[in-house]
C-alpha cells in the first residue's frame, strides 16, 4: 500500500497483471488530545460536491501536502497530474518514500511541532489506529463513505482506505513459454534458479506478510528451497516487477499487480485458487493539527468519488458499489487475499519483528539504499 504509476504499468502491459512507532511522536500528545475525544462521531457524509469543496479549498489558501506511501518520488506522478488536472489551482505537494520512514517522520514533526504534511497515504495501518487513539487525526466522513467496504474503514471517519492494493508473483509470459509457474509452490524448481527477482520481505511489510503466508501454507523448506535460487533481491516493491517487464527477469516475487485476464500481455500476476497472495486497504487520513484541511477533505472526496476508483490502476475498488471488470470479484472476495489477517498482522510489531529476522537469517541482510531516495526531516515544508 490507484495511484501508483510504475504499478498501474503492470495493468495497462495487461499484466493479467512502505515500522517503527516514534518513542518521541508516540509520547507528545498534546493535552487537549486524547483516545475519549478521539472517540467522538464526525457525523453524516460530507455534502457538498467536489466543485463546492475546491472552492473552499481555494478561498482556505489552495494548498495541500499529502505524505503517501510508495516506492520511487515519481510513482504519485499520476495522482498529482489527475489532482491538478481537475482542480488546477490548488498547489499540491505530495511526497512519496516508504510509509515506514513517514510514519516516524510524522511522529517526530508531532514532537517538534513542526507538522508539515495535511494527510496521509500509508501502509502501515497500525499507525492509524495508534494516532486516531492519540487523537491525531481528524474524524471525517467523505461523500462515498458509507460505500466503502466496512473494514476499509473506521466506523466514525479517522480513516478509510482510498486504493485497494494486492501483493502476489508475476512473471514475464515470453521469458517462462508454456513452462509458466501456477502457484508458488513451482517457484523452487531449480529450473528457475538464477532466473526470480524480489522484493526484501524485511523490508516491506506487505511484502513480509505475503511471504509469511508462504512460509505457513508450504513450510520452511520451501523458504530454504527458494532461498537456494540464487533470488536478486532489491528494496523498493516495484523492482520485481521492472525486472520482469525489462526482461532481466523471468519471475518477479512480492509486487503489485492485476488479476484481470489480457491474452496480450507481456506478463501475467498470478492469483491461484487456494493459494495465498495478500490484499490490503492504503489508509488515508487527514490529521487534526492540518493548515489545510478543507483541501484535504477535497483530496479524500476526490479519491473515493467512483470516477476515480472505477480507474484504478488495478481494477479494485475500495467501495462495494464500484463493480470489478470482467474476470475479477473484489479484492475481500478473495478468502486468499487474506486482507483481514494483514492489518492484526501490522498491529503486533514483537510478531513483525520475528518474522522480518528470520527471513534475514534465509536471505540476508537487506541492502541498498532506499528507492524514493533520502526526503528528510520535512519534505514539502
Amino acid at each position: 500500500m490507484s495511484t501508483f504509476p510504475s504499478r498501474r504499468r503492470v495493468l495497462t502491459a495487461g499484466a493479467g497483471a512502505a515500522l517503527g512507532v516514534g518513542a518521541l511522536g508516540a509520547s507528545a500528545v498534546p493535552a487537549s488530545a486524547s483516545p475519549t475525544a478521539s472517540r467522538s462521531s464526525a457525523g453524516s457524509e460530507e455534502t457538498r460536491s467536489l466543485d463546492e469543496l475546491y472552492r473552499a479549498a481555494l478561498a482556505e489558501g489552495g494548498k495541500l501536502v499529502v505524505y503517501a506511501g510508495g516506492d520511487t518520488p515519481t510513482q504519485q506522478d499520476g495522482t498529482k497530474a489527475g489532482f491538478k488536472a481537475r482542480f488546477p489551482d490548488i498547489d499540491l505537494t505530495l511526497i512519496v518514500d516508504y510509509s515506514k520512514y513517514h510514519d516516524v517522520r510524522v511522529d517526530n514533526q508531532f514532537a517538534t511541532d513542526t507538522l508539515v504534511p495535511d494527510v496521509v497515504q500509508l501502509q502501515t495501518l497500525q499507525d492509524f489506529v495508534r494516532w486516531n487513539q492519540q487523537g491525531r487525526l481528524l474524524h471525517y466522513k467523505p461523500a462515498g463513505f458509507s460505500h466503502v467496504y466496512d473494514a476499509f474503514k473506521d466506523p466514525r471517519g479517522a480513516w478509510v482506505a482510498t486504493g485497494a492494493i494486492a501483493f502476489s508473483f508475476l512473471y514475464g509470459t515470453a521469458a517462462v513459454g508454456s513452462d509458466a509457474p501456477h502457484d508458488p509452490r513451482d517457484l523452487v524448481d531449480p529450473k528457475w534458479k538464477g532466473r526470480i527477482a524480489s522484493s526484501y520481505p524485511h523490508d516491506d511489510d506487505a511484502v513480509l506478510y505475503l511471504y509469511t503466508l508462504y512460509a505457513r501454507k508450504y513450510g520452511w523448506e520451501w523458504v530454504a528451497r527458494l532461498a537456494a535460487q540464487d533470488v536478486r533481491f532489491a528494496r523498493g516493491s516495484n523492482s520485481p516487477g521492472d525486472a520482469v517487464f525489462a526482461g532481466q527477469k523471468a519471475i518477479g516475487i512480492g509486487t503489485a499487480g492485476s488479476a484481470i485476464p489480457s491474452s496480450s500481455s507481456p506478463a501475467k500476476f498470478v492469483i491461484a485458487d487456494g493459494h495465498p497472495f495478500m490484499g490490503w486497504g492504503q489508509r488515508t487520513a487527514i490529521l487534526k493539527q492540518a493548515r489545510n484541511s478543507t483541501a484535504a477533505k477535497l483530496f479524500l472526496n476526490w479519491q473515493l468519488s467512483t470516477e476515480r476508483q472505477k480507474n484504478s490502476f488495478n481494477g479494485w475498488s475500495v467501495r462495494t458499489d464500484v463493480t470489478p471488470p470482467a474476470g475479477l470479484k473484489q479484492l475481500w472476495e478473495y478468502p486468499d487475499a487474506h486482507v483481514d489477517g494483514f492489518p492484526r498482522f501490522m498491529a503486533d510489531r514483537a510478531e513483525v519483528e520475528r518474522w522480518k529476522q528470520t527471513f534475514a537469517l534465509y536471505f540476508g541482510e537487506v541492502k541498498g539504499d532506499p528507492t524514493p531516495g533520502w526526503p528528510g526531516l520535512h519534505p514539502g515544508a
